[in-house]
């Protein structure tokens, strides 16, 4: 699977889940963005050199690729990592949004300066530098573009608040692009990559030291047998495919670490119907509310709005 001609941006690109991104859509003949300011994984400082590392690599390796050291915070930003792309190479068939930072806190110490930081990186960068990528896809009438969101606000993990609501936002925003672009032929999904990243160490790190030497040991083990399996170069195919010409899917979230990919989804259960609702009917009924048995996957409100119908008319 090729990506011969094909011009890719990809975000954060200086190290990690990015790098590796880069790194593979060049191999397959893409030519590549590596767009990165080269901050601290909680978005402090700035090392431009990052990104020409990165690109000089690809092209030591007889790929093709240019850096650009613009911020994604700003739509300002956004525009001119797009602009690299489209000056270098006049044209754009892949965004992958992957750049980030974490700033772990419990909510009572979640102050909007540590919210902000990162909904302005993963959100709103996301939001910057898609929108005047979409223009340049809807004119040629052909994209792909990939989110980044994260388990941990798709199922909740403490002290993330900030970065959960961030990510999350991502998933909505993936379904609407996924809806509008369907007939311009472009397919927008999301990933959820669990990897032993700049992340993930800092938010193992800042868990605290093991409460002795038992617990340190079993920490050790975890890192020996299981982290250490997170090679971030195991994520870089299914992003790869996800962009891909041949990619069949669209306004969809896949999980992948170690190798292994699965698919995330919003499912709703069957139910129950009362013309005359009340609050003990939702307390009594609570467990057949929640059962999952014959649940469905709404591709959108309207095919939501269609089962609450056929049940209200099935009634």
């Amino acid at each position: 699977m090729r990506f011969d001609d094909q011009v890719a941006v990809i975000t954060g690109a200086g190290g990690g889940l990015g790098e590796q991104y880069a790194l593979l859509l060049a191999a397959r003949g893409a030519r590549v963005v590596v767009n990165d300011i080269g901050g601290s994984v909680t978005g402090t400082g700035n090392c431009p050199a990052v990104a020409h590392d990165v690109a000089a690599d690809i092209n030591r390796r007889g790929g093709q690729a240019v850096a650009d050291t613009h911020s994604v915070t700003s739509p300002e930003g956004g525009q001119a990592i797009i602009d690299t792309a489209l000056d270098t190479w006049g044209r754009l068939d892949i965004l992958i949004n992957n750049a980030g930072i974490v700033g772990d806190a419990p909510l009572e110490d979640m102050t909007p300066a540590r919210l902000q930081p990162l909904v302005d990186v993963h959100l709103n960068g996301a939001f910057n530098v898609t929108r005047p990528a979409w223009k340049a896809m809807r004119r040629q009438r052909y994209g792909r573009v990939l989110n980044t969101c994260s388990a941990a606000g798709l199922l909740g993990a403490e002290n993330m608040s900030n970065y959960a609501a961030a990510k999350t936002g991502l998933v909505g925003f993936t379904r609407v692009l996924a809806a509008e672009g369907a007939r311009d032929g472009i397919k927008v999904n999301a990933i959820a990559p669990i990897a032993l990243t700049r992340m993930l160490t800092h938010s193992i790190d800042g868990a605290g030291a093991p409460d002795g030497p038992a617990a340190q040991a079993v920490l050790d083990d975890l890192v020996g047998q299981y982290l250490r399996k997170l090679d971030p170069g195991l994520v870089a195919p299914v992003a790869a495919y996800l962009t891909h010409r041949d990619c069949r899917v669209s306004g969809e979230i896949y999980t992948v670490g170690a190798g292994h990919v699965a698919r995330f989804f919003i499912g709703r259960t069957r139910g129950v119907y009362r013309p005359t609702l009340s609050v003990e009917d939702v307390r009594d009924h609570l467990d057949e509310i929640r059962d999952e048995t014959g649940y469905t996957v709404p591709s959108g409100p309207a095919d939501e709005m269609s089962e609450l119908f056929a049940v209200i008319m099935s009634s």
